[in-house]
């Protein structure tokens, strides 16, 4: 693509009133940004730039010179080979590219260098406005610890652990690391204090386990974060993982825009985000948001944040951490408010206060209308332990639909590399309450066909029929109680084969495990069959299953 010339940039911190005139006039809040991010996040800010008549410019390594997200946007640029340091992460080629194009401001997404504190000064330092909140509260927050602290000191309640990182640099420090480990109580957690996404995370059931821990903890916390220290908090058996949507402006006003409920996880990572969190009562809601606002302002929140926290069995709310950029699942937020969460971080940043509507729905928050479904779709095989699986799509087949919303980069022709996250696509869903919103889900992963390689799509499918999560029954060990990956594959080549001899013209897929039709159809007989799969035709589900649902 073309590199325009080079335009003198507007200051690093936009001034207030700039932003409302240009609101008020119906002017852009920039002329040109530099989306600082790549796949789908960097395809959904170019959509937001392209309807508020923000021109964008793209960066791309090697492995994505004929991305999505490079023919979306208005310029775009190289900034290296596909390795992610030498490219997405490198900063300075990243201000180069921005400077050398006229680009204003610079969004990051989120991943790469959202939460860096030290690119977020380079902008600023370089005349460039960051779309995030400032580099000081970046600092602040990427550090796990100082965030327990601000939270702590705000009356919030956090859970249970040390607010200093943990040190086994001597033999004298397992002893002393130990009793403060017993005083927490068992089981906990050893956590990355510069960490998130699961990563730099050890569960540790007794004192026996926890030099090792620890040490494999702060091992990946370097690898991922160039930060090893790691600090140890109380594990939440049975916990609810919820966070709370919140937007902050220049002149102190902070807002919660509503919760979301992430408890399906792997790994310490969110599979399934849904808003409203189902069960809560608009008192509930109200003591939530009012916990998250009291901590956004503790950290001079400007911009998007999302406060984390996890919800006991008891009905307690405990602060976890703030994630101080956009987030994955920012888009079930924006279904169940009207809002475009994109554009009123731009026109934060440009200088303009929080809005009058977005001030409306903070104001009903607590009290929902709609209901939205988010599933990531990642390349990743859920009978694998969800491990990544790269290769060629060869199909792709997204559904449609009134309430459907899917946010990806992904097209039939597309090789998926191992160089970054597998995500693929979000499908979110929206209807007027939970129950219609999971029919919703079903109907439209039904209609979802990927080919080529495997994804979560059996995993999705499972879980939107599963009757724990229907019920809401929702725990961040969800996964671990009630899926089997290897089970649900095996079933589902004996029900595409029984699609398959009843004449219905679908061969066996080639990836199905190996039995005997005939012996099957035998031994159970059809009424038997369609009681085992809770009364569902059995025809219509083989059809499903032989859809490239267990693609090889």
């Amino acid at each position: 693509m073309d590199t325009p010339p080079v335009t003198a940039a507007r200051p690093s911190v936009a001034p207030a009133g700039e932003g409302t005139d240009a609101r008020r006039a119906g002017r852009p809040p920039f002329a040109r940004l530099l989306v600082a991010n790549r796949g789908e996040i960097a395809v959904r800010v170019i959509r937001a730039c392209r309807e508020l008549g923000v021109e964008s410019v793209a960066v791309y390594s090697d492995a994505d010179t004929d991305a999505r997200h490079v023919r979306a946007a208005d310029h775009a640029v190289r900034v290296g080979p596909a390795s992610p340091r030498e490219s997405y992460l490198a900063g300075d080629r990243i201000i180069e590219a921005a400077l050398t194009t006229g680009a204003e401001a610079v969004h990051p997404g989120y991943g790469f260098l959202s939460e860096r504190a030290t690119f977020a000064e380079a902008c600023t330092a370089a005349g460039l406005v960051f779309v995030g909140p400032a580099a000081a509260t970046l600092a602040g927050l990427g550090d796990k610890l100082a965030a327990r602290r601000a939270a702590s000191a705000a009356g919030v309640p956090v859970v249970r652990g040390t607010l200093e990182p943990a040190v086994l640099d001597r033999p004298a420090d397992v002893a002393r690391v130990a009793e403060v480990a017993a005083g927490i109580g068992w089981p906990l957690l050893g956590k990355a204090a510069a960490g998130g996404g699961g990563r730099g995370m050890r569960r540790v059931e007794r004192a026996a386990e926890l030099p090792e821990a620890l040490a494999a903890a702060s091992r990946e916390a370097a690898a991922f974060f160039g930060d090893g220290a790691v600090y140890l908090e109380r594990l939440i058996e049975g916990a609810r993982h919820i966070e709370v949507q919140l937007l902050g402006d220049a002149a102190g006003t902070v807002v919660a825009l509503g919760e979301r409920d992430c408890s399906v996880q792997r790994r310490h990572q969110k599979l399934v985000e849904e808003a409203p969190a189902p069960g809560l009562t608009t008192g509930q809601r109200r003591e939530l948001h009012a916990l998250a606002v009291a901590v956004a302002r503790a950290v001079g929140l400007r911009n998007a944040a999302t406060c984390e926290f996890l919800r006991a069995p008891d009905g307690r709310f405990w602060f976890l951490e703030v994630n101080a950029r956009l987030q994955v699942e920012h888009g079930v937020t924006e279904l169940v408010t009207g809002l475009d969460l994109v554009h009123e971080q731009l026109w934060i940043a440009a200088g303009a206060p929080l809005s009058e509507r977005v001030v409306r729905v903070a104001e009903g928050a607590a009290s929902p209308r709609l209901h939205a479904i988010e599933v990531r779709l990642s390349a990743e095989d859920p009978a694998r332990d969800f491990a990544p699986v790269p290769g060629l799509v060869t199909t792709w087949r997204e559904p449609g639909g009134p309430g459907i919303r899917l946010d990806g980069w992904v097209e039939a022709g597309v090789r998926v590399g191992t160089e970054y996250d597998p995500l693929l696509a979000k499908l979110m869903v929206v209807a007027e309450d939970r129950g219609a919103a999971l029919a919703r889900l079903e109907r439209a992963l039904d209609e979802f066909e990927v080919g080529g390689l495997q994804t979560t799509l059996p995993f999705d499918r499972w879980l939107a029929r599963h009757p724990a999560f229907r019920e809401a029954e929702l725990a961040t060990d969800f996964v671990t109680r009630h899926w089997d990956g290897a089970a649900d594959r095996a079933a589902a080549g004996r029900r595409a084969a029984l699609a398959a001899i009843d004449g219905l013209g679908r061969a066996v897929p080639s990836g199905s495990p190996s039995f005997d039709p005939a012996a099957d159809w035998n031994g159970h007989g059809r009424d038997a069959v369609e009681r085992g799969l809770g009364g569902e035709d059995w025809r219509a589900v083989g059809l499903r299953e032989a859809t490239g649902r267990w693609p090889r």
